[in-house]
């Protein structure tokens, strides 16, 4: 009977969402973790002088630890889940930088390509699962197919960030005005409207980071270009202690139903 039981548990352990809850406070920690992916990233690869190959490369790494961690985990921890979130930003951002800049892709061609990646990891993901909401990501193939979504969008972001500020001539101030308010429609709609939440759901997800992106850059890109011309690691510093404040003081939950 104990067997059994344990058994039960064990099973219920393995069943249970380690994703964190869509809230408003998730929303402000998510917009904190992509800024941190531009500043974190650019501070590796261009502060350390370290190139977007290598940068790639260590953030893959560090990416593909937190999502092995995050899959063996038995429930859901916030300090993994968000250390989970800020890998895909850092290795978004390297590596949409090293597509557009060293593979000479352009941020249109990059931006297209990475939509591509995106809108394929999702549909093999709803073909495999049914649905592509939290209420799937209860087991090692839908967290990874999770994580694997997420870095996408991360990459998309930064790419999309970068054409809007430069290729479409926004810059960083416009940038952050353009995405700001294209989440406030997203929200709009989410509170308005019956359009599918997973879609709301994915739709801000994916506008965070080039809002993240555009945000890091107004910290650290000179004062002529637009930017505040802070340091990379201050910049980079701030956001990590603003995160940390954030996870320790807003409720933490796992989700309980579909975004």
């Amino acid at each position: 009977m104990q067997t059994v039981d344990n058994r039960n548990a064990e099973n219920q352990s393995r069943s249970l969402s380690k994703v964190a809850a869509v809230t408003f406070s998730f929303w402000i920690v998510k917009i904190l973790c992509t800024t941190l992916g531009e500043t974190g990233g650019d501070a590796v690869t261009m502060s350390m002088n370290l190139g977007y190959l290598v940068g790639t490369m260590i953030f893959a790494g560090i990416f593909l630890a937190a999502v092995l961690a995050q899959v063996l985990a038995r429930r859901f921890h916030p300090a993994l889940y968000w250390t989970t979130i800020v890998a895909t930003t850092t290795v978004g951002t390297t590596m949409a930088d090293f597509a557009d800049r060293s593979l000479g892709w352009g941020y249109a061609g990059g931006t297209s390509i990475l939509l591509t990646l995106l809108l394929g990891s999702l549909g093999v993901w709803y073909w495999s699962a049914g649905m592509v909401s939290v209420e799937t990501v209860n087991s090692p193939k839908t967290e990874v197919f999770y994580w694997v979504t997420i870095m996408f969008s991360q990459t998309l972001g930064t790419a999309l960030g970068d054409w809007a500020a430069d290729d479409a001539g926004l810059g960083y101030r416009g940038g952050v005005v353009a995405f700001s308010t294209l989440l406030l429609v997203v929200a709009a709609c989410y509170f308005w409207t019956k359009i599918s939440r997973t879609f709301l759901f994915w739709a801000a997800f994916i506008l965070t980071r080039p809002l993240g992106a555009v945000l890091g850059d107004s910290l650290d890109k000179p004062i002529a270009d637009g930017g505040l011309n802070l340091s990379r690691y201050t910049a980079s510093a701030v956001m990590i202690v603003a995160i940390v404040a954030c996870v320790l003081i807003f409720p933490k939950r796992a989700a309980q139903k579909a975004h």
